[in-house]
């Protein structure tokens, strides 16, 4: 399972195969934070299908192969409500998923795609990964949600649930890269006139997997933040869980912010020393130029303007764009980053 498919605005890409579905997986080890056949039996681009399910109720998941997407797929299927999926590369679907859904094969940027996932949809669960090799970084969100935002009008979806960033009502959030063009589509699918919750994160625990290879070879992690400024973090199986719920939940309405912070505020060296105690090695954090980050990204192949793109989030980050929104028990989630650690990285690093 490749983790990074669904990085959303402050997680990480896959590995730096910049062809074809790869440019949006890629976003490169330094980061902060998914052609159409034939639909069978239904003569539209790119669906198959599971056994017949009701039609009302039915949601839709983009990105269904990443971390947070997969996440979601899988505890929905818990449920009894009828799914279907968008996904690029249906071979690269868990196995977990194989016959239990519809899957409507393509982008779901192409507006064919779209048309033909939202129809008979009530909820949809939207996640927009950058694209690496975008000109525009405002682009890469608002015009690639365009097509979506369209259908979700003409098929009368009835909620959305989209993954998105803290920042605003901030100062800083005009000038945030990823963040400021994430902000700008909420807006946009706000304005279908669907019931909209838009699930605000900061940083990704799971981005600390991006760097492995350094935390193993080398005991240190690098990013552009000030190792003591201390921020939220949150675990992408906390993201999925609340999204889970608010895709299931059929009553609420109107156009929120959640924001989902993690358990607690940490800073990187706070997160070097608990990630030493749980590895039993050595790890420490380095912050790094903010020009140096850039150049490391386009040297693994990203555009010029979505470097910048990333790279002006993580001034933002590092000036309290992520410390506006203040921690209450309804916006903390559970996993603690010690717990990831345990969980995720230690396995990672050490193969235990």
């Amino acid at each position: 399972m490749d983790k990074n498919t669904d990085a959303g605005v402050t997680g990480d890409a896959g590995a730096p195969d910049l062809q074809g579905p790869g440019r949006r997986r890629f976003l490169g080890g330094l980061a902060l934070g998914a052609g159409a056949g034939m639909i069978a039996g239904l003569g539209v681009p790119g669906v198959s299908r599971a056994a017949p399910s009701s039609a009302r109720n039915r949601i839709v998941v983009t990105a269904p192969t990443g971390n947070i997407g997969r996440r979601v797929l899988e505890n929905l299927l818990r449920s009894e409500a009828p799914l279907r999926i968008i996904a690029r590369d249906p071979a690269r679907l868990p196995a977990f998923a194989h016959g239990r859904v519809e899957v409507v094969q393509g982008s779901h940027g192409d507006p064919a795609v779209v048309e033909a996932a939202f129809r008979d949809a009530d909820t949809v669960f939207w996640l927009c990964p950058p694209d690496p090799l975008a000109d525009d970084v405002m682009a890469a969100y608002v015009d690639f949600s365009r097509p979506a935002c369209e259908a979700i009008r003409t098929h009368g979806v009835r909620r959305v649930v989209g993954i998105s960033a803290l920042g605003r009502g901030t100062p800083l959030a005009a000038s945030a890269g990823f963040v400021t063009a994430s902000l700008a589509m909420d807006d946009l699918l706000a304005d279908t006139g669907a019931h909209f919750r838009a699930l605000t994160m900061p940083s990704y625990m799971d981005n600390i997997a991006r760097q492995a290879t350094p935390i193993r070879e080398q005991g240190a992690f690098f990013l552009p933040i000030d190792g003591d400024r201390k921020l939220p973090s949150v675990a992408a199986h906390d993201i999925a869980t609340v999204a889970s719920g608010l895709l299931l939940d059929t009553a609420w309405q109107g156009r929120e912010e959640v924001a989902v912070l993690g358990p607690e505020d940490l800073s990187y060296h706070e997160m070097a020393r608990i990630m030493s105690d749980v590895l039993g090695r050595p790890v420490r954090y380095q912050q790094v130029g903010l020009e140096a980050y850039k150049a490391g990204f386009v040297q693994r192949g990203m555009s010029d303007a979505m470097a910048q793109g990333q790279t002006d989030m993580a001034r933002a980050k590092n000036e309290g764009l992520d410390n506006a929104v203040q921690r209450t028990p309804a916006n903390s989630t559970p996993t603690s980053f010690r717990r990831w650690c345990q969980t995720e990285l230690r396995p990672l690093i050490l193969g235990t």
